[in-house]
C-alpha cells in the first residue's frame, strides 16, 4: 500500500528537529518537511492552505472554530508556549510603573487576535480588573506597515480598535511617542537598538512570570500542529499518526536537556534551568495532550477569546481536537 505524500510546516524547533531529520516518522506517511518563520506558516497556511500539516496559531484558531469549520482541524501538540509578560513594551515618560497604568493608554498590537496579546489582555483582566475596552488599541506591522487579522473579529460597535497610519510601524510609533506601548510576540527593533525612553514593563520578566505560575498554574499556549479539513476528511487516521509523531520528537528533544557528559543545548548551566523548571512546574512541564493543566490553560484561553470580542461564542476543550488525539501522551 502506498504512503501518503504529506507537507508539514512549523518553525524549527528542537522538538521537531527529530522530524525535520527523519528520527521519527510519521506513520502512513511520505513527509516533506518545511521550517519557517511562524508569521509566514501562519500566512500561508491559513491563506493559501499550502500544507496538509501545519503549526497554527491557537487564538486565531478559537476564531475559527466558533465560526465554523476552520481550515485546519488542531492536535493537542503544543509547539509554541511562552509566558508573555515579557511581550511588553512601554515608552518610560508615560507614567506606567506596572500593568494598572495602561489602562487608558495607546497600545500598539501586530494583531488584536494573536494569542500573545490575547493572553496579556487576559491577564489584566484578570489580575487588575482592565478590560480590553479601558484601553485604545492600535493595529499595524511591528517592523513592516499591512499585518492584517487572520479571521473577522466579534467586537461591539465603537470598539476602541484603530489601524496604525499607512507606511507606519508600530516599532517606528513607538520611538516617536505615537503609542504609550506595544504587545508583541517579537521585540521590536526601537528596544533592541537602545532606544532611551522605550523598556520592557517588566524588566525582570522572569520573576514576574514564575509568580503567575505559581499563582494560577497556567503555561500559556501559543502554538498547536493543525491538520488541513479536507485532509483529514480523507484520512481520518492522519491525526493520531501525526500527534503520536510529534510526541515522539519532543521525548526526544527533552532527553537532551538531561544531558550532562557532554552538553547537546549551547548554554553553559542548561541543566540548572531545566531542573529549575521541573522543581516549579514538575517533570513535564511542558506536555502535550489533555492532562488536567493543559484543559485548565485551554479553558482560559476559550474564555479569553470570548470575551475579548475574538470568538463568537465560548468553545469548549472537547470540540478543539481530532477526536482520536484526545486520550493524552502518557497513552502514545
Amino acid at each position: 500500500m502506498s504512503r501518503l505524500p504529506i507537507t508539514i510546516a512549523t518553525w524549527d524547533y528542537d522538538r521537531t528537529r527529530p522530524l525535520v531529520d527523519g528520527r521519527v516518522r510519521v506513520e502512513g506517511c511520505d513527509v516533506n518537511y518545511l521550517t519557517m518563520p511562524v508569521e509566514e506558516c501562519f500566512e500561508r497556511a491559513y491563506f493559501h492552505g499550502e500544507f496538509e500539516v501545519a503549526e497554527i496559531g491557537f487564538s486565531p484558531y478559537l476564531i475559527a472554530l466558533s465560526r465554523g469549520e476552520p481550515p485546519y482541524l488542531a492536535v493537542p501538540a503544543f509547539l509554541s508556549r511562552m509566558f508573555r509578560h515579557s511581550a511588553v513594551y512601554i515608552r518610560t515618560d508615560r507614567g506606567i510603573g506596572g500593568p494598572a497604568d495602561l489602562r487608558g493608554k495607546r497600545i500598539g498590537v501586530p494583531e488584536y487576535q494573536m494569542s500573545a496579546v490575547m493572553w496579556f489582555r487576559g491577564f489584566l483582566q484578570d489580575e487588575h480588573g482592565i478590560a480590553a475596552k479601558d484601553m485604545t488599541w492600535v493595529q499595524g506591522g511591528l517592523e513592516n506597515p499591512g499585518r492584517r487579522e487572520k479571521f473577522p473579529l466579534n467586537l461591539p460597535p465603537g470598539f476602541p480598535l484603530e489601524a496604525a497610519p499607512e507606511r507606519q510601524s508600530l516599532s517606528r510609533m513607538l520611538a516617536d511617542a505615537a503609542l504609550d506601548a506595544v504587545i508583541a510576540a517579537r521585540r521590536p527593533s526601537c528596544f533592541v537598538e537602545g532606544h532611551p525612553k522605550v523598556a520592557r514593563l517588566y524588566p525582570d520578566y522572569r520573576a514576574a512570570e514564575r509568580d503567575y505560575f505559581r499563582r494560577t498554574g497556567i503555561f500559556p499556549i501559543m502554538h498547536a500542529v493543525g491538520i488541513r479539513r479536507d485532509v483529514l476528511d480523507r484520512h481520518p487516521w492522519l491525526a493520531a499518526s501525526v500527534f503520536k509523531a510529534f510526541v515522539q520528537a519532543k521525548r526526544i528533544a527533552d532527553a537532551e536537556f538531561a544531558e550532562t557528559t557532554a552538553l547537546k543545548i549551547g548554554l553553559p548551566w542548561v541543566n540548572a534551568e531545566y531542573d529549575d523548571a521541573r522543581a516549579l512546574m514538575g517533570e513535564d512541564f511542558w506536555s502535550y495532550g489533555l492532562n488536567d493543566a493543559n484543559r485548565k490553560t485551554l479553558e482560559a484561553m476559550a474564555r479569553y477569546s470570548y470575551e475579548q470580542g475574538l470568538a463568537v461564542r465560548l468553545v469548549m476543550v472537547e470540540e478543539m481536537f481530532a477526536a482520536s488525539t484526545t486520550f493524552g501522551e502518557t497513552r502514545v
